[in-house]
């Protein structure tokens, strides 16, 4: 899997993009279709959602099945790799690189840090703020799209262990520390939110110290083919806006500029937006349509729950 470090002007490092390739289908692979969704995972069904008729929310019954896709990290690990975002970001690609269950299939990516929510929060504590970005419920429970702010509702896609946790008091002190290691979230454009695939515990001790978890954010990004055909037509827009400012230099002489300073920006913009800019998540069709979709569901749920 071929990889690159984003860097701001300043060079600030702003992401890993990725580029995956003999993986025509992921082993954590969404199917969709007539508004249901199916998330499985190496063919376990990990997670089951229906968007609702008034499409204001999507129900879901979340299964016990889903395994994480990154391994546990050590302590002296945690340390080491302390704010460096981009160490960890290549830590996680070798490992979705090499896991056979995660969500990474053929195309590009981009893993990037992520911050707060972009909202005023005032003197809200980061655990209340945080907790209100959470989609609670187990093993059913809605994503209330209504009340949602953008897309940042992170549904976790198994329970976050309580505070007494062994897991949770080990990250606690890591969080106490400042050396946390970050917490990695996948956009799923179809649900409206991020999934949490690893970290929940990390996630759970952020949420108990009061503390802003640290988050690597995956994103599908646009495919070669898009790039190659919007770097094309954004060449040819810089193009055609200097051949413009050209004709009207040549009809009023040196006043007018040659226009290479309001065209190359846009066309740096264009370029940068190309490159980062996010694509819907990929979803396959269902097996068996409809009707197998509410197989799936009568044979995991026992008929507890009836996709609304």
């Amino acid at each position: 899997m071929r990889r690159t470090d984003r860097v701001a002007d300043d060079g600030t490092w702003t992401g890993l993009a990725l580029e995956a390739e003999g993986r025509p289908r992921p082993g954590l692979c969404l199917s969709a279709g007539d508004g249901r969704m199916l998330l499985t995972q190496e063919t376990r069904p990990v997670l089951l959602a229906a968007v609702s008729g008034d499409h204001c929310e999507v129900g879901f019954w979340r299964t016990d099945a889903y395994r994480s896709v990154l391994p546990p990290w050590r302590a002296d690990t945690a340390r080491e790799l302390a704010g460096r975002p981009d160490r960890w970001a290549h830590r996680f690609a070798d490992c979705l690189a090499a896991t056979p269950g995660g969500p990474l299939h053929d195309g590009r990516w981009l893993l990037t840090p992520q911050g707060p929510p972009p909202w005023d929060r005032g003197a809200e504590p980061p655990d209340e703020y945080w907790g209100e970005t959470i989609v609670e419920g187990h093993p059913d429970g809605y994503v209330d799209w209504f009340f949602l702010n953008g897309e940042w509702a992170l549904l976790p896609l198994r329970p976050l262990p309580g505070q007494d946790d062994a897991r949770v008091k080990a990250y606690r002190k890591q969080a106490r520390e400042g050396v946390l290691p970050p917490v990695l979230l996948w956009r799923v454009s179809g649900l409206y939110c991020h999934v949490v695939l690893d970290g929940h515990a990390r996630l759970a001790a952020a949420l108990a110290e009061s503390v802003d978890p640290p988050l690597l954010h995956l994103v599908r990004t646009a495919p070669g083919d898009e790039v190659a055909a919007g770097t094309r037509r954004a060449v040819d827009r810089y193009e055609a806006e200097l051949a413009r400012f050209a004709a009207l230099r040549a009809r009023h002489g040196d006043v007018v500029p040659d226009g290479a300073g309001s065209a190359g920006p846009v066309l740096a913009r264009r370029l940068e937006d190309l490159r980062t800019g996010t694509r819907p998540t990929w979803a396959w069709p269902l097996p068996g349509g409809t009707e197998g979709w509410r197989r799936v569901v009568r044979e995991t749920t026992g008929g507890a729950w009836d996709g609304k």
